[in-house]
């Protein structure tokens, strides 16, 4: 199922560090390059277009929040993976407010990380985008999942993966309302624990803002007070 050619981009100032990743996920196949600060990591996504980045939040010149956001900011929609430092869950909620699409704590095991790097590639690259459709309409919003875009009118929006994972999923439950703990399991996959449902919190205030026309006064991404959430039939 998963090819061998995909490139990861490691940003990671670490040397330890980032000499055992490289060597643990070269052993597996992928193609990786290593950046030690923030704005290499920017011109090296630039260049060479990764398929994937792991990416720090602690780098000496730009946090790794800075890399996420400006990445997002020039249309990068690959997937981002945030390392971050055991027990600060402030790191989680941010990088997901930049538009990281998934986040693992420090200390982690090479198995871990990299059952979680598959888990994005397919989704971004595998099963996930090949659909029986090509194309859902959303309201005013046409959702290409071949090509995995959205569009409205003529305008293309840019979404991450993992907002696109969302919205899709709940283009597929038009009127149902979806808990957060379904919405993790579907979009993210990993069980829900209590602390998580703020990551689906996060993702859904960053979709709405870019697909709904008032995001302050959403009417396709409703809440569901007490359950979670729901698209509009």
């Amino acid at each position: 199922m998963m090819r061998k050619s995909y490139r990861i981009l490691l940003v990671e100032d670490d040397q330890a560090v980032g000499e055992s990743l490289i060597a643990g996920l070269q052993r597996e196949g992928f193609n990786v390059q290593w950046q030690t600060t923030g704005e290499e990591a920017i011109e090296s996504a630039k260049g060479h277009h990764p398929d994937l980045i792991l990416l720090d939040v602690r780098l000496p010149d730009i946090s790794g929040f800075d890399v996420c956001r400006r990445l997002r900011q020039l249309k990068f929609n690959q997937p981002i993976m945030m390392l971050t430092v055991q027990g600060e869950e402030m790191d989680k909620v941010l990088g997901l407010e930049m538009g990281a699409d998934d986040y693992i704590t420090k200390p982690y095991s090479l198995r871990e990380l990299l059952s979680r790097i598959r888990a994005q590639l397919r989704r971004a690259y595998g099963e996930f985008s090949r659909m029986d459709s090509d194309q859902m309409v959303v309201g005013d919003l046409t959702i290409d999942r071949t090509r995995a875009q959205i569009f409205r009118e003529e305008e293309q929006i840019h979404l991450s993966p993992t907002e696109f994972r969302l919205l899709v999923y709940l283009a597929q439950h038009p009127g149902q309302a979806m808990s957060r703990a379904q919405i993790l399991d579907s979009v993210w996959g990993y069980d829900a624990e209590v602390e998580s449902e703020s990551t689906v919190n996060v993702c859904i205030r960053r979709l709405r803002e870019k697909v709904e026309r008032d995001p302050s006064h959403p009417s396709l991404i409703l809440t569901v007070p007490g359950i979670g959430y729901r698209l509009v039939d």
